[in-house]
């Protein structure tokens, strides 16, 4: 099997979440990808309601599994100077070097982009942090939900006339560690084209108002203001909305004139499409209400799940509303192939998702467990040339030089 990424060497000081899921992309495309941590570990080690130290965790909380299966860890003080004569050695090995410090740590370190150029003149140099390497947010700290705030995306969530509203999960840490990833297989590209490398800067602040190119499209082309609709779909058509129904709610997306006759006549009730209030998609909305309460009526006679497998059927999208196991327990997953088994060193074994694409051949995935912390710091000395007398000094207490 060769893997898209088979080859590629990146090295990894990310930590938590949006640099760590740019890594697992690369590492599930088959990079290679060594992960440079703290003797403390990285944070996420240790999240997710799992105390630090209880019998069977080892450092394998559930987020640092999920993003992190496939890497290799080796522990480095970057502070100390020996670790740092290792460090640079690493990049001379790397393909890629990737960090989500603040703005300047890196070049603090002797580690930025122009010394690690130095060390490699092709080298591929990713920096993630939260509102860029430039400009006036530079220097501000940022999680995934100041980003939400600051963005915009909190006055979305939400029915209209409530308050800010966060997105129930790091939507945007998500979507800044697949923008990242993009980018450095975008650069990887270039650099097998022209044989340069560059220097990439990732800002979750941009990578939002990216993903929200719905809505932010549309205002700077015509100066359309989004407003909160709730469960509306983006069409804001009443029939694209979610319903209750006997028991569980559904969503249901009927558009266009000839699903909202197909929805009807599911539903047994061919007289709203004679009825002039509803007669074009304009009438619907203006008595959008009405409407609604006609259908909220008709779908009281079956549950979700039923109402579901008729109108799909029929041509109409709908999806009963489940919750994440119902939802992860569908045949469709298993048919697809989204999930992979790990077993983490010390703990029950587990599963992870994998790209969320298909590929008719060599597809992604890995079948390395999540690393110990420090897991293989004597393997990759080791292929990077040091003698076994200096791999235990380095290892140790104290060492000699490592130059």
């Amino acid at each position: 099997m060769t893997q898209a990424l088979q080859g590629c060497k990146v090295l990894d000081f990310t930590h938590v979440l949006a640099g760590p899921i740019a890594t697992n992309y690369l590492c599930l495309q088959g990079a290679d990808v060594v992960k440079v941590e703290s003797a403390q570990g990285d944070t996420m080690r240790n999240y997710g309601g799992l105390t630090p130290g209880q019998p069977g965790n080892a450092g394998m909380g559930p987020s640092f599994v999920s993003v992190n299966s496939g890497k290799r860890s080796m522990v480095l003080d970057l502070k100390n100077e020996r670790h740092l004569a290792v460090a640079r050695r690493l990049v001379a090995w790397a393909d890629v070097v990737i960090e989500n410090f603040r703005p300047g740590v890196m070049d603090r370190l002797g580690l930025g982009y122009e010394a690690c150029k130095a060390i490699r003149p092709d080298i591929v140099f990713c920096s993630v942090s939260g509102f860029g390497q430039s400009g006036p947010l530079r220097a501000n700290p940022a999680i995934d939900q100041i980003i939400q705030s600051m963005s915009g995306l909190m006055n979305l969530s939400g029915e209209p006339g409530s308050g800010p509203m966060r997105i129930g999960f790091p939507v945007v840490d998500t979507f800044t560690g697949m923008l990242a990833a993009l980018a450095i297989v975008s650069a990887l590209l270039r650099r097998e084209k022209s044989g340069e490398g560059q220097y990439i800067d990732v800002a979750m602040m941009d990578a939002a108002m990216v993903m929200m190119v719905s809505v932010a499209g549309p205002y700077l082309a015509a100066g359309i203001q989004p407003k909160k609709q709730g469960n509306l779909g983006y069409s804001m058509s009443p029939t694209a909305d979610t319903f209750p129904t006997a028991r569980g709610d559904i969503t249901i997306g009927a558009v266009r004139q000839d699903q909202f006759e197909q929805l009807c006549a599911v539903l047994q009730r061919p007289d709203l499409v004679a009825d002039a209030r509803f007669a074009d998609r304009r009438s619907r909305q203006q008595n959008a209400a009405a409407l609604r309460a006609e259908v909220v009526r008709a779908l009281a006679a079956r549950t979700a799940l039923e109402w579901e497998e008729l109108l799909n059927q029929a041509g109409v999208a709908a999806g009963a509303v489940r919750e994440l196991h119902e939802a992860l327990a569908h045949p469709h997953f298993a048919h697809r192939g989204l999930t992979l088994p790990v077993q983490p060193p010390g703990g029950d074994p587990a599963r992870i998702l994998n790209t969320g694409f298909l590929l008719a051949s060599d597809p992604g995935g890995t079948r390395r467990p999540p690393p110990a912390l420090g897991e293989h710091t004597r393997e990759v000395l080791q292929e990077l040339g040091y003698p076994p007398a200096q791999v235990d000094a380095l290892l140790g207490a104290t060492a000699p030089d490592a130059t």
